[in-house]
């Protein structure tokens, strides 16, 4: 059975930091690249961060690049998101997905998808 499970959302303060998990298993994880995305409240969901498993290559929406680094153990199967100076503008649902395909902001090409964790950043 194919599971994405994120975890390490919570409620954090403006400036401060969490580092969200998304561990994955039932398909061989170095053949594909883990994005994340996040979806406001009244918001379409958007994408954040991908990484890809079998060479590493990172790509990052604008918003986020300099403050969140995504990275990958590919021996746990587990992809990291750490999200440093953190603002209200970035609460959101974050979810984690994977795709057989080269890392996209198109959410179509995405295979699997975890159930999301909350990030509530508080100003």
């Amino acid at each position: 059975e194919v599971q994405l499970v994120e975890s390490g959302g919570g409620l954090v303060q403006a400036g401060g930091s969490l580092r969200l998990s998304c561990a994955a298993s039932g398909f061989t994880f170095d053949d594909y690249a883990i994005g994340w995305f996040r979806q406001a409240p009244g918001k379409e969901r958007e994408g954040v961060s991908c990484i890809s498993s079998s060479d590493g290559s990172t790509r990052y929406v604008h918003s986020v690049k300099g403050r969140f680094t995504i990275s990958s153990d590919n021996a746990k199967n587990t992809v990291y998101l750490q999200m440093n100076s953190l603002k209200p503008g970035d609460t959101a649902v974050y979810y984690c997905a994977a795709t057989v395909l080269v890392c996209s902001w198109y959410q179509g090409a995405y295979d699997y998808w975890g159930q999301g964790t909350q990030v509530t950043v508080s100003s």
